[in-house]
């Protein structure tokens, strides 16, 4: 970002801030001059941010948002007590099963991975949109996934969450075009952060050989991008998923 406290006087919630992309996001934008409320299930990870951030101008709650009634509580607490919403970027999401073949999913493993990964998105949206028609002013950026255009082999819940995210990005951010909200969405490839912990060594194989630049993305990186999304600069563009996947898609 170009101005040192381009964020000055705004309220930004990311979500998924207890690690990886969301982290490094809620770090960048605290430093920008935005009060950004980080959200998360990981109590411990909030507090590992809020150690490492150590700024008046970040703040944390607690919430799973896979939990509807909670999460848009939170949302409509965190509106009241700082005068708003300016801002969401949703980083919070979980990988799923992989190496599974489609046939071989259960239902529970499926919606598991949907609940959190799409409900949630769009239990988020709906909090916040009305705050910030309000306003005439909102910026609103998800984070989907490469999966999400193309789809990965042994992963279909996750393909499945990711493609579904877009579709929705696309059709909401016309219903708001008008009222001063954009909403958009960014398709990192694999990235270097917890979340991938626990993916296969075969899956994120098969997912670095497919990148160009032939190797792992880094959080810093897509959280350079998403301050970008959401920030007042960002006005002209709305429905629309930005890549960030080392030349891996190009549409």
């Amino acid at each position: 970002m170009a101005e040192s406290k381009s964020f000055q006087d705004q309220v930004i919630v990311v979500a998924g801030a207890a690690s990886g992309i969301g982290m490094e996001t809620a770090r960048l934008i605290s430093s920008l001059g935005g009060s950004v409320i980080g959200i998360d299930r990981s109590e411990s990870g909030l507090g590992n941010l809020q150690d490492q951030v150590s700024s008046p101008n970040l703040n944390t709650r607690i919430v799973d948002i896979a939990d509807e009634a909670k999460l848009k509580t939170v949302i409509t607490e965190i509106a009241s007590r700082f005068g708003g919403i300016h801002g969401l970027v949703n980083t919070a999401g979980i990988v799923g099963p992989t190496n599974i073949m489609a046939e071989q999913l259960s239902t529970a493993q499926i919606e598991e991975t949907l609940r959190i990964n799409l409900y949630g998105a769009i239990w988020m949206t709906q909090a916040v949109l009305p705050i910030m028609k309000r306003a005439k002013y909102g910026r609103i950026v998800h984070v989907s996934s490469i999966a999400g255009k193309e789809g990965n082999p042994g992963m279909t819940p996750y393909n499945v969450s990711k493609a579904a995210l877009i579709g929705f990005v696309k059709g909401v951010a016309k219903e708001a075009a008008t009222e001063g909200v954009t909403i958009n969405a960014v398709a990192p490839a694999v990235i270097q952060t917890p979340m991938n912990a626990d993916t296969g060594d075969e899956t994120l194989k098969y997912m670095v050989s497919r990148i160009p630049m032939g190797r792992l993305g880094q959080a810093t990186e897509v959280a350079q991008l998403l301050a970008f999304i959401v920030s007042r600069e960002c006005s002209f563009t709305t429905g629309f998923t930005f890549d960030a996947s080392g030349g891996r898609a190009t549409y």
